[in-house]
């Protein structure tokens, strides 16, 4: 994750909009499969939860700005 983990959240962004996947819920798999010219290949699954990102407003914010 630490080295694909920004491109993956851009293709996530790209098919279901501006969000996170979820780490809190996640099931991931590694598996290996022989490729096509024999080599050993390793495929890995992330199932997680998809979070859309929601802009919360809040009303009468008496907060003070500085």
């Amino acid at each position: 994750m630490q080295h694909y983990g920004e491109s993956i959240k851009i293709i996530v962004n790209e098919k279901l909009g501006d969000g996170i996947m979820s780490a809190i819920d996640l099931y991931l798999t590694v598996d290996s499969v022989k490729g096509v010219a024999g080599e050993d290949r390793v495929v890995v699954t992330m199932n997680g939860k998809y979070l859309p990102h929601i802009e919360q407003l809040a009303n009468n914010n008496t907060a003070n700005t500085f």
